[in-house]
């Protein structure tokens, strides 16, 4: 084969996949660069023009020649291809930009609004409103926001009923959604635009015009799709109901979390997400019923009719459509007769999306769906020849023997090889996304594997029958309740096993891509390696890894020296102290600071923040922060007291990660919040440090903790549990930091009086303001006696405590005090040098 039509049978192959690959670098550069890429292809044609020039002296061998390696890489990346990215990607990263601008223009100049529209959704039950999504058909008289989406806040309260299609007229509050709040936190304002929602609205005033005035073919789908999940309820017990509704619809967000968190932790949290297994038993089931009667191809085309309709009551989620154009593509293929390329139908359902919405690219549907399955379609046959090499002892052959060799266990080998394919795939997206590695993924989907097939197949069948009679379906269910039972209980074992999850620190961008890197290299060597027919090409990298092998082996001893010192500099770059970082994380209404020393090691001063049956502050929040932040395990945990909106999140995190030592004060009372912490500790193990005033806590060199309250031999009684809070100060050469806890006015009256004569040990560069800013705190000899340059205030937006209090914000204000709000601001770091100087940073 010439290298023309070793060019020609590249680039013609597949064009789809060159152009999405294409389209998502445009996109990526819209949407974290922010900048066009045409920029950066005038620096890569300026690069490419250079190389151009270059001549060379003569022909004689170097080995580390650019010309010599770059003629590799144009076999795969010639010119076509090249203009073809760069096409692909201009448009997308146009689109983003545009899409972008157009959102921004969307949230300037509205607040409250008036407006007509057309319910486009079922109704959504939160703890506090019931939400719908509607389409704008106009609002305020401004064209811009025609057939834009949002979601309708309604209290529950209100005794409206509304319908999918209801044409409605509303008044209301425009609520622009959240930016990213804390380091690495969730972006809920990016969140929306995967599912092209660009705010929502609290109701005030609601008023039904119309009804039935949706789509005619989204109406039916909905009916439909409403239809199912009724009969599904009347079919089935409760719990398996929930599951089924999200195997067969996608629709998770009635299951419980902590089923959600099992199957996560179990590795088998795909099965609820609608993939190509669930479209193969699909075509599966149908081709066995009407293959026969009539015909293979009338039977294909009726599954792709299906299929398409499929997409429309499942609501057009990202694995749904996926796995569903990729069935019709091969169906397709198949009537055509055409061969069918597994990647170019990959490719197209992804492009198919993008294009509909770039923003998708975000979705961790969509990154979890496709990356799974390209692991699947690159790994998996290497993988599952590795697995069959692997030879054991057999006792009646006396002799080592190759697993590939026992029929038998061909079935597991299948099994194991396209779990393990899809976990190499997806494992720095699991990562990122949760911080969990399963350590038992392998046996939970062996396990799983010979039960979802009959669940898959059991749950379409009752469903079919359930239209005709819901007491032939409850026959069938009978089976299906018990094998749902049984996946749930497999997955609540096996989460609960010892070492089940390990938590890992969020890896950065650049760490994943350099793991795919070497995932693809490894994939590729392996091939080269053990492929018994090899071009011109895969003989000439073998000889130059074969070459590489000869330098590396006569300059050994250089090499090592070259490992041995790096390990070393990196070594001692760790072990030079950086600079003090205190970071007061937003937790809503609630106080949380994280700081990391000088020499890498941590503290968390509280960590609370409203808690609900919906909503766990530890858990969301709290613990994600912190393995953003790089950090599984916490040096100190100072808890001032046990109030929920200061210790709610401490107490999950305590449970999760490993903690050296916790400080807390001297307890007057007992809370439920405390007999918790108690059961904790025991059960884990960790030490804990009852302070009293006056104590100091050595943390390194430098740096140290002053207890300045409370007075253990003279606790107060009333409002004990804040009063009694732990007064804390943070020493770090001449910087300092005052933590007050959630003390009033008598305590800070009793503080100022134990320290009368040493008043300078109040003294401090900034001020954690007591009890969010409440009233009955922060008084004016105190904040005069501490002298404060900043002060800091921990709470939630629109609190219904009314915190902070406009006396106490006034008071800041007069002693030209800088106040820094996490409801105004966010997260609000702190980065203090060795000399004592900070900067201070808010989102």
């Amino acid at each position: 084969m010439t290298k023309l039509q070793l060019e020609r049978k590249i680039h013609i192959k597949r064009p789809v996949l060159v152009a999405v690959i294409g389209y998502i670098i445009g996109i990526i550069m819209g949407l974290y660069f922010k900048i066009s890429i045409v920029f950066f292809y005038a620096i890569i044609t300026a690069i490419y023009i250079i190389l151009r020039t270059i001549k060379t002296k003569n022909k004689k061998f170097h080995f580390l020649s650019p010309k010599r390696y770059l003629r590799y890489i144009k076999l795969i990346i010639n010119k076509k291809v090249i203009i073809l990215i760069m096409l692909s990607s201009s448009i997308s990263n146009s689109v983003v930009l545009f899409q972008n601008n157009s959102y921004n223009s969307l949230y300037k100049d509205i607040k409250n609004i008036t407006g007509e529209a057309i319910i486009i959704s079922n109704k959504e039950e939160k703890e506090y409103n019931n939400t719908y999504k509607i389409k704008v058909i106009k609002i305020n008289e401004n064209s811009k926001y025609n057939g834009t989406q949002i979601y309708l806040k309604i209290n529950k309260n209100n005794t409206i009923k509304l319908e999918y299609g209801d044409k409605i007229k509303f008044e209301g509050e425009f609520i622009e959604p959240e930016n990213q709040r804390n380091y690495g936190g969730f972006n809920y304002k990016e969140y929306l635009k995967t599912i092209k929602i660009y705010g929502s609205v609290k109701l005030k005033k609601i008023e039904v015009i119309e009804k039935n005035k949706g789509s005619i073919i989204y109406s039916i789908s909905n009916k439909i799709s409403e239809k199912i999940k009724n009969n599904i309820n009347k079919i089935l017990e409760k719990e398996p109901a929930k599951i089924v509704n999200g195997i067969v619809l996608g629709d998770k967000k009635d299951i419980e979390e902590d089923i959600i968190d099992d199957f996560k932790v179990s590795g088998i949290s795909h099965i609820l997400a609608i993939s190509g297994m669930h479209i193969s038993y699909i075509i599966l089931i149908f081709e066995l019923v009407l293959k026969k009667g009539v015909g293979k191809n009338r039977t294909k085309i009726f599954i792709i009719i299906f299929l398409c309709f499929y997409m429309f009551i499942t609501g057009f989620s990202p694995s749904i459509v996926r796995a569903s154009v990729m069935g019709i593509l091969l169906l397709s293929s198949s009537i055509f007769h055409r061969k069918n390329d597994v990647l170019t139908s990959m490719s197209l359902s992804l492009i198919c999306s993008l294009v509909y919405n770039p923003f998708l690219i975000e979705s961790i549907g969509v990154q979890f769906s496709y990356i799974s399955t390209l692991g699947i379609l690159l790994l998996q046959k290497n993988t599952k020849n590795i697995i069959k090499n692997i030879k054991f002892k057999k006792m009646k052959y006396r002799r080592k023997i190759k697993i590939g060799k026992l029929k038998t266990i061909s079935k597991i080998v299948d099994i194991l090889s396209v779990t393990i394919s899809t976990q190499i795939a997806i494992l720095p997206i699991t990562i990122y996304h949760f911080n969990i590695f399963g350590v038992y993924f392998l046996i939970s989907n062996l396990i799983v594997s010979f039960i979802i097939g009959p669940i898959l197949v059991l749950s379409l069948i009752s469903i079919f029958f359930s239209f005709w009679s819901i007491s032939i379906a409850k026959l069938i269910t009978c089976v299906l309740n018990f094998l749902i039972y049984s996946l749930i209980i497999i997955s609540n074992f096996i989460s609960k096993m010892e070492f089940s999850k390990v938590y890992i620190q969020t890896p950065n961008i650049l760490l994943i891509i350099l793991y795919y890197f070497l995932i693809l290299l490894i994939n590729y060597l392996y091939l080269l390696y053990n492929s018994k027919n090899i071009n011109l090409t895969q003989t000439r990298i073998k000889n130059i890894i074969a070459l590489i092998k000869y330098k590396i082996n006569i300059n050994r001893k250089k090499y090592m020296f070259f490992i041995i010192i790096s390990f070393l500099f990196f070594s001692i770059f760790n072990c030079i102290p950086k600079n003090l970082k205190v970071n007061f994380v937003d937790v809503g209404q609630g106080d949380c600071t994280f700081v990391i020393t000088p020499l890498g090691k941590t503290v968390l001063i509280d960590g609370g923040g409203s808690t609900s049956n919906e909503y766990d502050i530890g858990k969301n929040t709290l613990l994600p922060y912190l393995l953003d932040r790089g950090y599984t395990k916490l040096d100190y945990i100072i808890i001032s007291h046990f109030d929920q909106d200061h210790v709610g999140g401490i107490l999950s995190i305590l449970e999760e990660i490993k903690v050296e030592k916790i400080i807390i004060s001297k307890q007057i009372e007992n809370s439920e919040n405390y007999e918790k912490f108690k059961e904790i500790i025991k059960h884990n193990n960790i030490k804990v440090i009852v302070v009293n005033k006056r104590d100091v806590i050595n943390i390194e060199k430098d740096l140290y903790i002053n207890i300045l309250w409370p007075n253990n031999s003279e606790l107060i009684n009333e409002n004990a549990l804040n009063n009694n809070s732990i007064v804390c100060k943070i020493h770090y050469n001449s910087f300092s930091m005052l933590f007050t806890g959630d003390i009033e006015e008598c305590a800070e009256k009793q503080i100022l009086e134990e320290y009368k004569n040493n008043l300078k040990a109040l003294n401090s560069n900034i001020l954690k303001v007591a009890h969010h800013g409440s009233k009955t705190s922060s008084t004016s000899d105190f904040i005069e006696t501490v002298k404060p340059e900043v002060a800091l205030i921990g709470v939630g937006k629109n609190n219904k405590f009314g915190h902070p209090n406009e006396e106490v914000i006034k008071n800041l204000k007069k002693q030209n005090i800088k106040t820094y709000r996490t409801d105004e601001r966010g997260e609000i770091s702190i980065v203090v040098n060795k000399n004592g100087k900070y900067t201070i940073k808010s989102k």
